[in-house]
């Protein structure tokens, strides 16, 4: 079976049973059970959830999304080798750490496949929560040109290019585009304050204003989890994206938790600690593919100005990159997967059938 057949570029065409439209975003799917098959699972796996809550089958994809355009590579190459399963590992491996320290819970209730999550319906908080140890990328970009006031924090002068920032900042921004906010732009990927939450909660889908202190003190726990744990296997991390929702458990209580990944190579920055110290970046996520594609486009304000959109979309659908460019970023995501869970990712030879076999033998969710 060649790479490109190895490769899972498609995954919203799975038979899996349904009576909703499968939601397709930039790298997963997500098929809604139907109520039936909802319930029976919850009954016949335990899982510890509402008894009337919707559950979704999530499948990631080895799509690589960047400057919000998936692009692909000649040979009919549609998606980096290995990368959804290494970032699922390393989602699960954070998941599971944060269990042990007692931190929120998360969405996922099973994990029948390295691609695939089994999720209860949870209602985001729509705000892309991130923060930021280090000052870099597009903080540093707008520090440059002289910009002081990030998400109503001042930072000072005199900063340095990825220097590390005596605290760490939290610089929200938008989750899609909110309509009618006093002094927020509609549009999404907006940055926002503190008092922005705070003035409008309900807006951004926060049941109440005392869980905005929750979804940092949430926010920081997390980013040290994994800071520290990242720290010995001599790795920085750097910045990252979070995002929350709620959800009701068995016993009816609302919870706060985890949605999404977590301190994967595409939601967040991670340098060599190595390199660092001798003054180098060496990139452990996507940052490398993103400067890739600025240095190998003629005009790299195409990537970077949400003016000039329909031209970036262009240039990801019509142009077919280097083989080598996603052979590279496949070895960045399996490389750092490994050494975030101790162990080789394996590479599946036919993703979609697999995950098409699990779930109809031990799920019963396939239509035939």
């Amino acid at each position: 079976m060649s790479l490109a057949e190895q490769v899972l570029a498609v995954n919203d065409d799975l038979p899996i049973r349904t009576r909703l439209p499968v939601h397709s975003g930039k790298v997963r799917s997500v098929y809604w059970l139907t109520e039936e098959d909802s319930q029976r699972l919850i009954q016949e796996k335990g899982y510890n959830v509402a008894p009337n809550a919707p559950l979704a089958i999530m499948v990631i994809s080895d799509r690589i999304s960047a400057f919000d355009c998936v692009w692909h590579a000649e040979g009919g190459l549609n998606g980096v080798p290995g990368k959804g399963a290494a970032l699922n590992a390393i989602s699960n491996h954070w998941f599971e750490c944060f269990k042990q320290h007692g931190l929120a819970e998360s969405h996922i209730v099973d994990i029948p496949h390295p691609f695939v999550w089994i999720v209860q319906q949870a209602k985001p908080v729509k705000v892309e929560a991130i923060c930021r140890q280090y000052i870099t990328g597009s903080m540093w970009r707008a520090y440059e040109k002289g910009e002081r006031t990030f998400c109503g924090i001042e930072l000072p002068d005199g900063l340095q290019k990825d220097a590390r920032l005596d605290e760490l900042l939290i610089t929200p921004s938008t989750k899609g585009i909110l309509r009618g906010i006093p002094g927020v732009p509609e549009a999404d990927d907006v940055d926002i304050t503190r008092h922005d939450l705070e003035a409008n909660y309900q807006a951004f889908n926060f049941a109440q204003p005392s869980d905005i202190d929750r979804y940092e003190t949430l926010l920081k726990q997390g980013f040290s989890v994994i800071r520290d744990a990242l720290a010995n296997i001599d790795q920085l991390f750097v910045d990252t994206k979070f995002e929350f929702g709620y959800i009701t458990d068995a016993q009816g209580k609302e919870k706060l938790i985890y949605m999404d990944e977590v301190g994967t190579p595409d939601s967040s920055r991670i340098w060599d600690g190595h390199a660092y110290a001798k003054g180098e970046i060496i990139e452990n996520s996507k940052e490398g593919f993103r400067q890739f594609l600025l240095r190998y486009f003629p005009d790299p304000d195409i990537l970077l100005n949400k003016e000039r959109m329909p031209e970036r979309e262009a240039l990801a659908r019509d142009n077919a990159l280097p083989h080598e460019a996603l052979m590279d970023i496949s070895r960045t995501y399996l490389g750092i997967a490994e050494k975030i869970i101790g162990q080789a990712i394996p590479l599946s030879a036919n993703p979609k059938q697999e995950i098409i076999d699990i779930l109809d033998k031990e799920y019963q969710l396939i239509d035939h």
